[in-house]
Order: C-alpha cells, then sequence, then structure tokens
C-alpha cells in the first residue's frame, strides 16, 4: 500500500531542518522583524506590514489550513497581497485559508506564464492526478480515490498581478523585489525583501538536488536554475525560507555556500552532458551512461527527492528529441508483441521472469528489471510472474535513495501484482 504524500513530511515533524531536510516540517519560526515562516509539506512566508500581510507562496489546499493557522499564531494581520512562486498544488493553493470571511480579496501576483499553467491543468486533469498517483508511490486508481491529487484546476484565487521579468512591490513601507527564473517550472517567481534581508526562493532551492529532472513532469530548465542561483546568491540575503524544508536563519555566509554550490551542481551536469552528446549524439542511454553526476557531501544536495541522473535526461531532452537513438525505437511495435517474442525465445514467459530473478540474485537488479517487464508484458496474468515482478521493483525501490525513484518502482510493484504491466 503506497503512503499518503503527507505521511512522510509527518514523521518528520520537530527535526532540525540539517536532518529533515526536504521533508522539514515546524513553525512558526521568526526569520526577522515582523516575518515568520512555517512548512507543512511546502513552506508559507509571512511578512507583516503596516498594510497587512505579505505572503510568498499559500501551501496546498488541503493544508493551507494548517498553515495559517501556524502564521495566525504570530499575527492576526489581514492579507495585503500574496505572490505564487509558481503554479504548482502545493505553493498555490491554500490561500483562502489565510483570509477571515469579512476581508476584501487580497492581491496575488503571479508571473505571466501561470495562466497558461492553469489552462494546461484544466485540459489534462486525468493525466496530471494519475502522474502524481504514480510519483507518490500509488496507482491511477489512487488517483481517482484520494483528494491528495484532485487539484488540477486553476486556483480559487487565481493571480490578479501577472509581470513578465521583475517586479517591485510596496507595501507598509517595506520593499519586496519579485524576479522571474526558470527552473523547476517557467513560472517560477524568487522573492527579495532587502529591508528585512530574507529570501523567499520557492522551490529554486528545497533541502535536495534540485527537482529538475521529474521523469513524468513537463521540461525543467537546470542551465537556467543555475543562473538564478547565482542572481540570489548576489542579494546576499542573510535568511533563506525555502519552499521545501526548513529556513536558515541570520546565516548569510552559509546560504552563499547553499546557493553556489547547488548552482555548480546544475552547471556541471549540463556542461557534461552537453560534452557527452557533443561527441557524435550518441543514443540517449549511452549519453546518460557517459554523464558522471557530481556526489556532494552537503546535507541540501542529497538525492532524496529528485536525481542527478534524471537532471540529465532532462537536459537531453531539451537539447536533443524524443528519438532515443535505438533505431527500433523510431516506430517502434507494440510492447506486448515484442515482449511476446523475446518470452519465446526465452523459453516462456515465466522462465523469463525465472531468469530475471536469477540474474536480481548476482545483484545486477537493473538488467533484472528489463527482463521483468518482458515477462510481465508477454503474459500479465501469470500470477507466479506477476508476484516475481512486485518483489522485483519492490527491491529496487528499496535500493534506491530519491522518493521519486522509490514512488515510480513502488507504483511498478503495485501495477505488477494487478497484472497490469502499461501503467
Amino acid at each position: 500500500m503506497a503512503d499518503d504524500p503527507i505521511s512522510r513530511f509527518q514523521a518528520h515533524a520537530g527535526q532540525p531542518p540539517e536532518q529533515a531536510r526536504f521533508f522539514w516540517t515546524g513553525g512558526p519560526v521568526d526569520v526577522a522583524e515582523r516575518t515568520w515562516f512555517a512548512s507543512y509539506f511546502s513552506g508559507v512566508t509571512a511578512f507583516e506590514t503596516d498594510d497587512g500581510l505579505v505572503l510568498v507562496d499559500a501551501g496546498m489546499a488541503r493544508l493551507g489550513p494548517m498553515l495559517a493557522g501556524a502564521v495566525r499564531q504570530k499575527t492576526a494581520a489581514p492579507v495585503h497581497t500574496a505572490v505564487y512562486t509558481h503554479g504548482h498544488v502545493d505553493h498555490a493553493y491554500g490561500l483562502p485559508a489565510f483570509l477571515s470571511p469579512d476581508q476584501p480579496r487580497p492581491r496575488v501576483v503571479g508571473h505571466r506564464n501561470m495562466p497558461a499553467r492553469f489552462a494546461r491543468y484544466g485540459a489534462t486533469q486525468g493525466h496530471n492526478r494519475a502522474l502524481n498517483a504514480r510519483q507518490f508511490g500509488g496507482t491511477v486508481e489512487a488517483a481517482g480515490a484520494s483528494d491528495a491529487y484532485d487539484t488540477f484546476h486553476a486556483p480559487i484565487l487565481a493571480p490578479d498581478v501577472l509581470y513578465d521579468d521583475t517586479l517591485t512591490l510596496e507595501v507598509g513601507g517595506v520593499t519586496f523585489e519579485l524576479h522571474h527564473a526558470m527552473g523547476e517550472t517557467d513560472d517560477h517567481t524568487w522573492v527579495y525583501c532587502p529591508a528585512r534581508g530574507v529570501l523567499c526562493p520557492g522551490d529554486l532551492f528545497m533541502w535536495a538536488v534540485p527537482n529538475a529532472g521529474n521523469p513524468q513532469k513537463v521540461q525543467r530548465y537546470p542551465w537556467a536554475w543555475a543562473k538564478a542561483l547565482r542572481e540570489m546568491a548576489e542579494a546576499r540575503p542573510r535568511t533563506l525560507c525555502p519552499g521545501h524544508g526548513g529556513p536558515v536563519v541570520d546565516r548569510p555566509d552559509e546560504i552563499q555556500r547553499m546557493l553556489l554550490e547547488t548552482a555548480d551542481y546544475l552547471d556541471a551536469i549540463v556542461e557534461r552532458t552537453l560534452r557527452a552528446m557533443e561527441d557524435g549524439s550518441p543514443p540517449h542511454v549511452d549519453i546518460v551512461r557517459a554523464v558522471d553526476v557530481p556526489r556532494s557531501e552537503s546535507p541540501w544536495l542529497q538525492p532524496i527527492y529528485d536525481d542527478g541522473e534524471f537532471i540529465v535526461r532532462n537536459v537531453i531532452r531539451h537539447f536533443g528529441g524524443w528519438y532515443s537513438g535505438r533505431p527500433s525505437e523510431l516506430r517502434p511495435a507494440a510492447r506486448d508483441a515484442v515482449a511476446r517474442e523475446i518470452a519465446r525465445a526465452a523459453g516462456g514467459a515465466l522462465a523469463l521472469a525465472d531468469r530475471a530473478r536469477a540474474i536480481a540474485a548476482s545483484g545486477d537488479l537493473p538488467l533484472a528489471c528489463h527482463l521483468a517487464d518482458h515477462a510481465l508484458e508477454a503474459d500479465p496474468a501469470d500470477v507466479a510472474i506477476q508476484r516475481i515482478v512486485a518483489e522485483l521493483y519492490e527491491a529496487r525501490a528499496a535500493a534506491e535513495p530519491s522518493l521519486m525513484a522509490v514512488n515510480l518502482f513502488r507504483s511498478a510493484a503495485a501495477y505488477a501484482r494487478a497484472g497490469r504491466p502499461f501503467r
């Protein structure tokens, strides 16, 4: 059974950021004068001004009340302005919970690309619910059964102020600088409050290897992401309030290191991937194998959510095409037809599954899973094959560090047990 997407964050409540990293849950934390940060799955920063609150992000719709409750422990000021760092469902949907019934609609600010994102969500709701169900370890059926995924539409309070490159806001005598960045999304904003020294990078910093390679989602931009991190470092913030994970308060030198090390990490992946692509444009899998993904001991650069290899694939996707370089995949046969022929050559689908299990026992789980896929696709109704394939993917999940890989492999195991190889 897959975990609820919130459960791992609940399990890390109370831990210090360096320990919980991406999964930190806590707050409200005093991060500057009249400024507080709280995180429950994702982070919210509240700046109190003489004209009311400026909120940076608002959390998920179902978690907005918890985040608002944390902020309201510190201030009863009405929300004057909300800035969405990007249009993901865990950042731009919880604002109604922060508003009292009688207060006027606050100003809501976002990048000009944000309405197009919401329109895309509306056109692909079932698709996105299925992607998120798999990403958090479930099945497509789980997407229909859980309200955790039922948010792929425009938020109730969508932006009514849109900007292009930069925007300066003045609220209650406090200045907020907004900067567009291409990173995890094409509608991303990072926010800096110079008077209080507080940087809100959204998901451009999240106490983990950057989410620049998500296997199921639309294009990400690691080269532009690195540039934005360097621009944030130039502001010399004293405090950092990230999109996920805990705040770093009054530690400017450490924040510099965090931002610049993350930029270096992304730049290295982009540079090495392009170098491999330039070597005769080999097949995609060969490019991936040729890239030495950087490793770091820093707690903010661990592959606990996304994975460096996935970032390599996103670079390939942007600078190359969809053709993998394997000729049979240009106009491929049906997967089950290919699987049946391979199974025949191996002496049957069960024999192929047994061979996969033997390869796994020798220590090569990735190779074993290739054969397991073909075995299940050749004979999805065979209960013995279902069990073997599910066990292999559970073992694969247990061996992975990144939440995304863990949960996609868990999802594969769930489908194998149901005899569903194509989902």
